[in-house]
C-alpha cells in the first residue's frame, strides 16, 4: 500500500506494556479460569435503569436526525450545570461542547491549545492516552512525576524545571487515574500561579470528580484560571455509561466557538436519542449518588482487607475507581509482579510502571468488582506477597 501519513504512524509507538498483562487474564477468563479481574476501569453494573428508558423513549420518538455540531441545547444546558457543581464556577451553554466521550473532550482540548512543535507537561502518574494524544497533535511533550512518597501530589518546584520556551500547556488529572490522588487545594494554586506567570493552558481531566475521597477543586475556580483552563468531563465514571460515549468540554466562550469547528470536521454532531437521554441523566443525576457510595464502600473494604499487609503500602487511594498499591518491597519490577499474581493467584491487575515512571513498583486495583470479589482477590493478594520471596528464593 502506499505509505501512511507519519501523523498516523506515530501515535502509538511500538513496544509492549503492562495492558499485556490485562488482555492475558482477559483471555484467560474467557477461556473458563478462575480470573478476577481488576485490572480495568469499566463497571461490573449496567447504566441506571432511568437512562436507559429515557434512550428508548427518545428512539421511539423519532429521534434519529443530525443534532447541532456543539450538541443539542438542551444537553448543553443541562452539562454547563453539571460543570458549574464540578467546577465551582457558573458556567453557560455557550461555554460547554458535547463530544463522543472524556477522549474525545481531551483530544479536543489538546489541538485547540498546541501547534506542531508546541510543548506540554504532563503530570504523571497519568490516564494511559495522554502521551498519544500529544503525539497525535504533533506536539511534544515532558513528562513530570508525583513523588509517592507525596501521595503523588503535584509540585510546583518539578514543574517549573520542566517549562521550555515552546511550553503552552499543562495536562492534569484530578482525582487521578490510575493513583485515586486528590489533588490538595494549595498544590493546585502553586500550579495555577505557573499557568498564570508563564501564560499557560491548563487541561484538566475531571471525570472522576463526582467520586473524590475529600473536596474536589477545579483548578478553574481559582483566581485568574477560567479564561486559561479547559476542563474534560465524561458521563462514564460518574453515571455509569461507558458504553454510551459521551462528554464534553468546558473553557471560554470564545475557545467553545472555535472548537465547534473541528466537531464540524470529525463528529458532525452526536446521536439525537443518546444525548436526550444523557441530558435526563444530567439533570436527574441518574445513579450519581448511587455510584459514588459504592465505590467509597468498595475502597474501605478493600483497604481493610490489604491493611497490615507485609511489604505493601497504599499510596494515594483517596478516590476515583482505583487503589494504588506499592509493592516495590516484595518486588521491584512491578510487571513482574503483575504477571506472577495472575499466574500464581488468577488475579488480573495493572502494573504501575504502565502509567509512568512516578508509578512504577505499584500495581493499580480497579474497584470494578462487588464487594465479596474483592475481599477474595485481598486475601490472594496478601497469600501472594507473603510467599513470593520465599518462592523466589
Amino acid at each position: 500500500m502506499p505509505r501512511p501519513s507519519s501523523r498516523i504512524s506515530g501515535i502509538v509507538p511500538s513496544g509492549k506494556d503492562g495492558w499485556e498483562v490485562h488482555f492475558a487474564a482477559w483471555t484467560r477468563k474467557e477461556a473458563g479460569e478462575d480470573i478476577i479481574m481488576l485490572s480495568v476501569g469499566d463497571h461490573d453494573f449496567d447504566t441506571p435503569s432511568e437512562t436507559i428508558e429515557a434512550c428508548v423513549t427518545a428512539v421511539r420518538g423519532s429521534n434519529h436526525h443530525y443534532t447541532p455540531l456543539p450538541g443539542l441545547p438542551r444537553l448543553r444546558q443541562a452539562m454547563a450545570a453539571a460543570s458549574s457543581a464540578c467546577t465551582g464556577v457558573e458556567t453557560t451553554p455557550d461555554q460547554v461542547i458535547a463530544t463522543p466521550g472524556g477522549q474525545a473532550a481531551l483530544y479536543a482540548a489538546v489541538q485547540a491549545v498546541l501547534d506542531q512543535g508546541d510543548h506540554a507537561i504532563v503530570v504523571a502518574p497519568y490516564y494511559a492516552t495522554y502521551p498519544n494524544t500529544f503525539s497525535a497533535a504533533g506536539a511534544s511533550f515532558t513528562v513530570v512525576e508525583t513523588p509517592a512518597e507525596d501521595g503523588f501530589q503535584p509540585r510546583a518546584d518539578m514543574i517549573r524545571s520542566a517549562l521550555k520556551p515552546n511550553t503552552r500547556a499543562i495536562l492534569i488529572n484530578t482525582p487521578n487515574n490510575p493513583t485515586g490522588a486528590v489533588y490538595s487545594r494549595e498544590r493546585l494554586e502553586q500550579l495555577a500561579e505557573i499557568c498564570r506567570e508563564h501564560d499557560l493552558w491548563l487541561l484538566s481531566d475531571e471525570v472522576y470528580w463526582t467520586l473524590g475521597g475529600g473536596e474536589h477543586v477545579s483548578p478553574r475556580s481559582l483566581p485568574g484560571m477560567a479564561e486559561r483552563t479547559l476542563v474534560i468531563n465524561s458521563m462514564s465514571k460518574s453515571h455509569g455509561m461507558t458504553g454510551w460515549r459521551m462528554g464534553w468540554l468546558t473553557g471560554p466562550q470564545d475557545m467553545i466557538t472555535l472548537l465547534i469547528n473541528l466537531n464540524l470536521v470529525t463528529t458532525y454532531g452526536l446521536p439525537a436519542f443518546i444525548s436526550i437521554a444523557c441530558a435526563e441523566a444530567l439533570e436527574n443525576r441518574y445513579g450519581v449518588k448511587d455510584i459514588a457510595e459504592r465505590y467509597a464502600a468498595r475502597r474501605t473494604v478493600f483497604l481493610d482487607a490489604v491493611h497490615g499487609m507485609n511489604d505493601v503500602t497504599v499510596r494515594g487511594s483517596e478516590g476515583g475507581m482505583y487503589v494504588m498499591l506499592d509493592v516495590s518491597a516484595v518486588e521491584p519490577d512491578d510487571e513482574k509482579f503483575a504477571w506472577a499474581l495472575l499466574d500464581k493467584e488468577q488475579v488480573g491487575v495493572m502494573p504501575g510502571s504502565s502509567f509512568g515512571e512516578a508509578a512504577a513498583g505499584h500495581i493499580r486495583i480497579s474497584l470494578c468488582q462487588p464487594e465479596p470479589v474483592l475481599r477474595e482477590a485481598a486475601a490472594r493478594l496478601r497469600r501472594f506477597a507473603s510467599t513470593y520471596r520465599r518462592e523466589a528464593a
